[in-house]
């Protein structure tokens, strides 16, 4: 069988693929960049739709805090676009192609929006969804739409561009999105508190977000983690560190930092330099990335993460770090069989994702949480309403969807 692979330029280029799909009845794997191809299950499709020649920038106005921009264009452009005009994706995007092999910046603006990936500052501004403002796609009909707008405000019909924010390419093909940018801030400093327990450090992180200081961070390293940090102050603490960020005007985080330095019982702060730096870590998964091992995320209420840290590691080999407070729970784990051993940490009131580990195992196990049986059936009913041949990255979520 010969394998095609598509590279529109436009979204009409785009619909034909799609068209050649229904007529021959092959699947595609929808493809940005491909670097978060290890993220999901493997797609059952010999053929692809590969958006990497789908780029540039269709429309910036920086005063009215939009962009609108084609969907294969590379994070890392607009990541220096967006820094040239002091802006930036305030849901602090990570960047995970290192995590599966690749170069720094190489995915996405639609492979971001499609994962739906939100970094450490979500706790304070929201997820990639609540960014996401209007798209342009070619469905499962080979029909070219457009779903949203290109303002912040904007609230009329049904929010497809929500829908499809996290939909892994199972839904539609992303050919533009436009999404919302924020001013970035002035200044960051971020306060380290040393020595804490996992239990004691999420106390402390709590104080933070609970307090009126506007923390846009809390994250806690255990000391074998904080160890392999390349920000001296975190990997020469000799033990684990629990940070928190502030961002925003000089004045305004110098003042912050003093007042909540004391509640917090702060032994050191780092530069804004140096705080993101740190941040950047936290948000890649870099600090947990060496070898090979199974990579897991683990999202749980806030008080809750010590004890599932503590249930997962009595169970299994792990190695881990807390952020979002303690909501989210990075874990990497030496033998990528133990499956219901993650989620059993996890238990009933929350759900966890693998987000790396070979082919083999990504291929006969649950990445994703199983969903409960409404949720299930709701999930099929919209898989059927935007791609009713099933076209789409077959059995990338779930076997079959």
């Amino acid at each position: 069988m010969t394998i095609t692979t598509f590279r529109p330029e436009t979204a009409e280029q785009a619909a034909d693929a799609v068209r050649w799909a229904l007529s021959n009845a092959e699947p595609l794997e929808v493809l940005g960049r491909g670097s978060k191809r290890g993220l999901g299950r493997p797609v059952q499709a010999a053929h692809a739709i590969d958006l990497s020649a789908m780029t540039g920038i269709v429309a910036y106005a920086p005063e009215e805090l939009v962009l609108t921009v084609r969907a294969g264009t590379p994070m890392a452009d607009l990541r220096t676009l967006l820094a040239e005009n002091r802006q930036q994706l305030a849901f602090e995007p990570p960047d995970l192609a290192p995590l599966y092999g690749g170069a720094a910046g190489e995915g996405s603006i639609g492979g971001l929006v499609a994962s739906g990936l939100a970094g450490p500052r979500r706790i304070k501004d929201g997820s990639c969804r609540d960014h996401t403002l209007g798209l342009e796609a070619v469905n499962g009909r080979a029909e070219v739409y457009r779903a949203g707008g290109k303002v912040v405000k904007n609230v009329t019909g049904y929010d497809v561009p929500k829908l499809l924010a996290g939909s892994f390419g199972t839904l539609s093909v992303l050919t533009e999105l436009s999404v919302k940018v924020l001013p970035a801030p002035e200044t960051s400093a971020t306060m380290l508190v040393l020595g804490r327990d996992t239990a004691a450090a999420v106390r402390v992180l709590t104080l933070a977000l609970q307090s009126p200081y506007e923390v846009s961070g809390a994250a806690f390293l255990p000391a074998e983690v904080a160890a392999r940090s390349g920000v001296a102050a975190v990997s020469g603490a000799g033990g684990s560190v629990a940070l928190v960020r502030l961002e925003g005007f000089g004045p305004s985080v110098t003042a912050r930092a003093a007042a909540l330095r004391d509640e917090l019982g702060c032994d050191g702060m780092l530069d804004a330099a140096d705080s993101a730096a740190v941040w950047a870590e936290v948000r890649d998964a870099s600090l947990i990335a060496a070898g090979d091992r199974a990579i897991w995320k683990l999202s749980v209420p806030p008080a809750s993460g010590p004890a599932v840290a503590a249930a997962l590691q009595a169970s299994v080999a792990a190695d881990l770090y807390l952020d979002w407070g303690g909501g989210l729970i990075w874990a990497a784990v030496d033998a990528a069989g133990h499956t219901e051993a993650v989620r059993a940490a996890v238990g009933a009131n929350g759900h966890a994702t693998l987000m790396r580990a070979p082919d083999s195992v990504r291929a006969s196990v649950p990445v994703f949480h199983p969903q409960p049986a409404p949720v299930a059936a709701l999930s099929q009913r919209v898989k059927a309403s935007f791609d009713p041949a099933g076209i789409f990255n077959p059995g990338r979520m779930h076997a079959g969807v």
